[in-house]
């Protein structure tokens, strides 16, 4: 009998524990970014009335993408003059927004016009190519493009054929991060202008989390800020130094800067 009434102890005292819910699992571990702020090291002119929205240095040859309705065009800038040459202007009805050089090709996307121009280095028109959606921010890893649109979405874009390869979610501490912006391919990770703020992030391309935070308050100073100067937009990489140049809609320099851990 003692042996019955123990077996049903064991056999009631198994099924107790496996109606149990599981204990709770330790808290998903969330990336707290790596916190940084910036040294300048050099100062350059740039054009007030470049509506800054794409920026790229490649092959010696620093490029940029200008917004605005019937302002927005595709241009060279000489570093040292500040000088720009225009090599492309987009139609009237159209708003410039990120640029991207690859290869022998160079992108540059429209806010609202769901249109990709294509043009070669010389900013010959090429092709255009239709997307869904806005179109924010433009940069490469040297194979595939990475597109913003204004959201926390970043998509991988196949350069010949622009359809969506796939698409990945920005997050900040587990939440998503909106108004991704202005790309930069640096170093295996993404550089994104946060629209609005004086922060730039560091995405890890592969997960979307938020590696690492810039923050850019008072890189344009007050004796430079005028009526029409805009938001901090631009960031340009020069992977032969590894110079980091950032600039901004209508702002009248370009920085060199380097980032330094807080």
């Amino acid at each position: 009998m003692k042996s019955f009434v123990l077996a049903m102890i064991i056999s009631l005292a198994a099924v107790s524990c496996g109606s149990q819910p599981k204990s709770v699992a330790s808290a998903q571990h969330v990336t707290q970014p790596t916190q940084y702020t910036f040294r300048v090291k050099a100062e350059y002119p740039h054009l007030r009335t470049s509506y800054t929205q794409g920026l790229q240095f490649i092959d010696g040859e620093l490029w940029e993408g200008t917004g605005e309705w019937g302002e927005s065009v595709l241009q060279k800038i000489d570093l040292k003059s500040g000088k720009a040459e225009v090599l492309a202007r987009l139609p009237q009805t159209e708003f410039g927004e990120g640029i991207t050089v690859l290869g022998d090709k160079v992108y540059q996307l429209t806010w609202t016009n769901n249109t990709a121009h294509i043009y070669d280095r010389s900013g010959r028109l090429m092709s255009n190519a239709r997307y869904a959606g806005e179109g924010w921010g433009l940069t490469s890893d040297g194979e595939k493009l990475y597109m913003s649109n204004g959201t926390s979405t970043i998509y991988r874009i196949n350069p010949a054929t622009f359809s969506r390869e796939s698409k990945m979610t920005v997050t900040l501490r587990g939440a998503p991060l909106e108004m991704i912006n202005e790309l930069e391919w640096i170093d295996g990770k993404i550089w994104a202008n946060v629209y609005t703020t004086d922060q730039i992030v560091i995405i890890n391309p592969k997960t979307g989390v938020v590696e690492g935070i810039i923050d850019l308050a008072g890189l344009q100073k007050e004796e430079d800020t005028f009526a029409d100067t805009d938001v901090l937009n631009g960031i340009a990489y020069d992977a032969a130094t590894g110079r980091i140049l950032l600039t901004g809609k209508r702002w009248n320099k370009i920085y060199e800067i380097e980032i330094v851990k807080r």
